[in-house]
């Protein structure tokens, strides 16, 4: 079967793509990748894609979104790089792969993903739980049961359909949420596009959920998967091959995390330093930290979240400015002002 990984990122995280990809390419050679990136280059950093570990780019503006300026400004820069897997994965369906998979930028694979692709030989859809062992320690079932439940029981840094029958019907439903309702708003039950995915087995047939502890393995699951290293080099959690790991907080809040969970599991730590020093090895100092060219008006001028949320919640102010990036002849930032909502400055 012809397999399509795909993964969604702008430039900030262009480096945490390149490890996902280079353990991708090490892996399945014959896999096609393709970076999904919504975002442009950021001054003095030259992209080409000929020197990158996936074979193609899909631009997020190229996936023929309705009013596509529009639609971008009402999300902030998690909501839109999780809104643009849905249309990605829908119009996958039409082509030549028979297995689309997608994998958050921040993991990397440490064995074959093969396992994956014969079980959906039989099952379209596949997902990966937050948890699939109950916690018994409270401190656990607070950092990790109730963020589950919070934020979708289903981790979306993984999922992967057949692009027939199932699989290409939950591809159009998850296009069509996602184009909608991808917002970081809890209260509202949405997470982005996990809380959606809670649905899935109710709503499909042919949905495996993955409890296999090889896969998906995070620190929002480390408290009741245990790491082993045999003689021969293989990582094992709870006896399964480590299949592939969500570096998901880089950085202070994921060490804090880590350590909370990981004890004296020492394998772990292992495995993050090797993550640590792939990302390093691959980070262009080019790219400035938290780049991303969608969060500034055309001005320069910095876009706050609670005007994104504003300009998605009225859609007189979607009429009456199409493209509100745009400052010129005033525009939805000159319209702020206006009212009273943002200073001149």
């Amino acid at each position: 079967m012809k397999v399509l990984v795909y993964s969604s990122f702008t430039f900030s995280y262009l480096n945490r793509a390149r490890v996902l990809f280079g353990t991708l390419r090490r892996f399945h050679p014959d896999w096609e990748l393709v970076g999904l990136i919504t975002d442009r280059p950021p001054k003095g950093f030259q992209f080409d894609v000929k020197d990158e570990p996936f074979d193609r780019v899909v631009y997020a503006q190229d996936l023929g979104i309705a009013n596509f300026q529009s639609w971008l400004f009402r999300h902030d820069i998690i909501e839109v790089c999780t809104a643009v897997k849905g249309p990605f994965i829908h119009q996958a369906c039409s082509g030549d792969a028979d297995v689309v998979m997608y994998l958050d930028p921040d993991t990397a694979l440490l064995a074959p993903l093969d396992p994956l692709v014969d079980w959906l030989r039989t099952d379209e859809i596949l997902l990966t739980p937050h948890l699939i062992d109950p916690n018994q320690d409270r401190a656990a079932i607070l950092d990790n049961d109730l963020s589950a439940s919070r934020t979708g029981i289903f981790n979306l840094g993984f999922v992967a359909i057949r692009t027939r029958g199932e699989g290409a019907r939950f591809a159009r439903w998850w296009n069509d949420r996602l184009l909608e309702y991808c917002f970081d708003d809890i209260p509202r039950g949405l997470f982005v596009d996990q809380r959606w995915c809670d649905h899935v087995p109710a709503l499909f047939d042919k949905v495996k959920v993955v409890r296999d502890p090889g896969y998906n393995v995070a620190s929002w699951n480390l408290s009741t998967r245990k790491l082993s290293v045999g003689k021969d080099g293989a990582i094992t959690v709870n006896g399964a091959p480590l299949r592939f790991w969500h570096f998901t907080k880089l950085g202070p809040t994921g060490d804090v995390m880590t350590k909370r969970y990981a004890g004296d599991n020492y394998p772990v730590y292992e495995i993050w330093r090797w993550y640590k020093s792939q990302i390093a090895r691959v980070t262009d100092p080019r790219i400035p930290d938290r780049y991303w060219a969608y969060d500034h008006y055309d001005d320069g001028s910095r876009i706050a979240k609670a005007h994104r949320v504003l300009y998605r919640e009225r859609s007189d102010l979607q009429e009456a400015f199409p493209d509100p990036f745009s400052t010129r002849g005033g525009g939805f930032r000159a319209w702020l002002v206006a009212e009273g909502l943002l200073d001149h400055g």
